[in-house]
């Protein structure tokens, strides 16, 4: 990896950057366990989209940054056990010097190496995938792929789940959004951009989500109470684009 990694501090925010251009996460030195970008917050609404007694208990995370979706879920699913793909070890030095990464390697496995090759050669399932990986230029390369997306729908239990991260991509074609409908027969949806410009997507493998958004809502005031985390805003949002009693 020939870019630099940067961590910057102003206003009690650290932030890592790569090439001191591209944020790839944040923490509140006073809050480290809470998700402070709009996206990662979006992408946690997956986990009102499950059962919670039985969703999830094995978790992939492709991509590290600044482990603010492996501390969250770290903590919030204390009986998951949780395997993080980073393809650069020198992001993983950082986010545990810097931001508070967990060495637990009974709970925690740490994987460095390369997502799509990870999911190619995997023989593991997973209850939920989460995809959040990208290159000094913002860029997911390979990981934004027809085949990468049907890799991770046969790695995914029957109630399983992906969260995917769309940053970077046209919108205006749907971007991977087009692959991942494709891998996982339509069973997705598209949240709305947030303003930092991301897109988080979600998707369902057999089992399909029979949820509404009303029924979202109200789990979500029992996921702030129990996690500090705020989703009724997003639902909010998705709600001027599908009808309250719509199911996922």
């Amino acid at each position: 990896m020939d870019f630099s990694i940067d961590i910057r501090e102003s206003r009690g925010l650290r932030t890592l950057h790569f090439d001191g251009r591209w944020m790839q996460g944040a923490m509140r030195i006073t809050r480290p366990w809470d998700l402070e970008l709009e996206y990662t917050q979006v992408m946690m609404a997956c986990l009102l989209m499950r059962d919670e007694s039985s969703f999830p208990r094995n978790i992939l995370l492709i991509g590290l940054g600044a482990a603010s979706l492996t501390k969250f879920l770290y903590r919030n699913c204390p009986l998951a056990h949780l395997t993080v793909v980073e393809i650069d070890a020198r992001v993983v030095d950082a986010a545990r010097e810097h931001f508070g990464l967990p060495h637990d390697p009974v709970r925690l496995n740490m994987v460095i190496g390369d997502g799509v090759d990870f999911m190619m050669a995997s023989d593991q399932t997973f209850d939920l995938i989460l995809v959040d990986g990208f290159n000094e230029h913002a860029h997911p390369g390979d990981l934004n792929s027809l085949p990468f997306y049907q890799a991770c729908r046969s790695r995914l239990s029957n109630q399983g789940m992906l969260a995917a991260n769309l940053i970077g991509l046209c919108r205006g074609v749907k971007g991977g959004f087009a692959h991942i409908e494709s891998a996982f027969e339509d069973r997705a949806l598209m949240f709305p951009q947030c303003k930092s410009g991301n897109t988080i997507a979600f998707a369902a493998t057999a089992g399909v989500i029979n949820v509404s958004l009303d029924e979202l809502k109200k789990k979500s005031l029992a996921f702030e109470q129990r996690t500090g985390l705020a989703l009724l805003p997003a639902l909010r949002k998705l709600e001027m684009m599908w009808p309250a009693s719509h199911s996922l």
